[in-house]
């Protein structure tokens, strides 16, 4: 390969690099320091609850969407468009009212969700060959970051003193510099054309029992995954540690959970169904969660939450996988993802608001860790049926 190409190339995966760095910080940065805004803005737990739910609410909405955008604008101007959206809401929300924590909220979920969509597309049609390895890449950037998201958020809120608005505000120092990075790596895209996204309508769907275990289970793990980050961090200071720690907590069960988001969807697609896989993560959940309603030894606590983290992470990459393997061709493919994208984060959405709701009401976690728990066997129970080796249509 030519210098030059060799060049374009570094340069672009640079640019998705960048790109999978802002996906997840602007969300998961806000769960440590939850009771921190609460507090401040005089707030009850299901208000700040809304804080996370709002960008599901806008995935779910914006998914369908995104890839008109993208078939009007290409690819790499609506990844543009994306980050430029993002970050105005990172800076929006750093004002600090309830108004603009809420407006500017839901402008990150929007501009997250844009770049959700596109950039599996985007890989697509620039790397061919390639598309498990970038996958891979980009995926795990994702993870990285929305691990330093949650764990360095206490400690510029509290040991910096920079308080939680200028904290939030403080990631969209990466969204400044993707900007930059893409506007020249955009230019340098080694795609020989442009891959039109499908703009996917479920509605042939409706009627397949197959489409809605898939999409009941994206949604439940969801729902797990960002009630998790929400208020884990919560969960533990009420048990004793300190703000600092339950943060790190929450970055850990993220790191922790790499090594099965990568291998859960090689793994499934080598068996006839993925039946065992949903009973090995699912009890993981059941064991972790549970482990919550006591008071734990560090040590404990730490086996607690690195089973939760195997469970989340295994979770979703297997929900992404079965959009592949319980559809016959990409057409199929990009039907399935929208509906379960968009009915999965509508149901996710509740989660957060509820679980506050619940310690609103009750006064402690054990209620609500109850109820995460039901929802767990909930959700193990839709992965089984969407496990079948049956195909949506």
């Amino acid at each position: 390969m030519p210098t030059n190409q060799k060049w374009k190339y570094s340069l672009f995966i640079t640019g998705i690099i960048i790109l999978a760095f802002n996906l997840r910080p602007a969300i998961t940065s806000v769960g440590p320091i939850i009771g921190i805004i609460r507090d401040e803005l005089l707030l009850d737990n299901w208000n700040v609850g809304l804080i996370t739910s709002l960008p599901l609410l806008a995935f779910a909405f914006i998914s369908p969407i995104a890839p008109r955008i993208a078939n009007k604008t290409g690819n790499e101007k609506a990844l543009l468009y994306g980050l430029i959206i993002l970050l105005s809401g990172i800076l929006i929300r750093s004002l600090a009212t309830l108004l603009f924590l809420y407006i500017g909220t839901t402008l990150v979920g929007v501009g997250i969700a844009i770049i959700n969509v596109i950039l599996p597309s985007l890989i697509k049609g620039s790397f061919p060959t390639k598309i498990g390895l970038m996958t891979g890449l980009y995926t795990t950037s994702m993870s990285i970051f929305a691990a330093f998201g949650s764990g360095f958020s206490v400690p510029l809120t509290v040991d910096y003193g920079l308080g939680w608005n200028i904290t939030l505000a403080s990631w969209g120092i990466i969204t400044v510099i993707g900007i930059i990075i893409w506007l020249v790596a955009m230019r340098n895209s080694p795609a020989e054309h442009e891959v039109k996204l499908f703009e996917p309508s479920g509605k042939r769907l409706l009627r397949s029992g197959i489409a809605w275990q898939v999409t009941f289970f994206m949604g439940l793990q969801s729902f797990l995954f960002y009630v998790t980050i929400s208020w884990l961090a919560e969960i533990l200071t009420a048990k004793g540690y300190d703000v600092t720690t339950a943060g790190w907590f929450v970055a850990y069960m993220q790191l922790i959970s790499l090594p099965a988001t990568f291998l859960t969807p090689i793994i499934a697609g080598k068996l006839k169904d993925q039946k065992v896989v949903v009973y090995v993560f699912g009890a993981c959940a059941i064991i972790g969660y549970s482990g919550l309603h006591f008071n734990p030894s560090i040590a404990l606590i730490t086996l607690l939450i690195t089973l939760i983290g195997f469970a989340l992470g295994a979770s979703i990459s297997l929900a992404l996988a079965l959009l592949g393997l319980r559809t016959e061709n990409a057409r199929q493919a990009a039907e399935l993802s929208g509906m379960a994208q968009s009915f999965g984060y509508l149901l996710a959405s509740i989660g957060p608001i509820f679980i506050g709701f619940m310690f609103d009401l009750t006064g402690n976690w054990n209620s609500a860790i109850t109820f995460i728990l039901l929802v767990s066997l909930i959700m193990v129970a839709f992965g089984v049926g969407a496990s079948r080796n049956k195909y949506v249509l």
